[in-house]
């Protein structure tokens, strides 16, 4: 899995690709931990990400929990089968998601 991120201010947007599970959940968890204090407006983008499991889905409830705190949270680029997914376990009515 490969992070990118890009602050302006206090919007920041983290490009996260190939695969969101078990094996790498813990390092998007410690790019937000790191990056979301001061953040007001956060975009993820999944437009390279092919697979998120239920950890991955774990580290995104918990950033958007601190974002709702302190602002707002947005996932762009969910292909097909990242929004089955987020259908499937509900994700959909927690998550703000604009599809691919």
């Amino acid at each position: 899995m490969d992070i990118k991120k890009t602050q302006d201010g206090s919007k920041l947007l983290v490009a996260v690709e190939g695969r969101l599970d078990t094996t790498t959940a813990p390092q998007l968890e410690k790019e937000f931990k790191e990056s979301l204090d001061g953040i007001t407006d956060l975009t993820v983008d999944f437009q390279n990400l092919e697979y998120i499991s239920s950890a991955g889905l774990r580290v995104l409830l918990s950033a958007q929990k601190t974002m709702n705190k302190q602002g707002g949270m947005v996932i762009k680029g969910a292909n097909d089968v990242l929004m089955e997914i987020f259908e499937v376990t509900g994700f959909v009515d927690i998550l703000n998601i604009e599809g691919a």
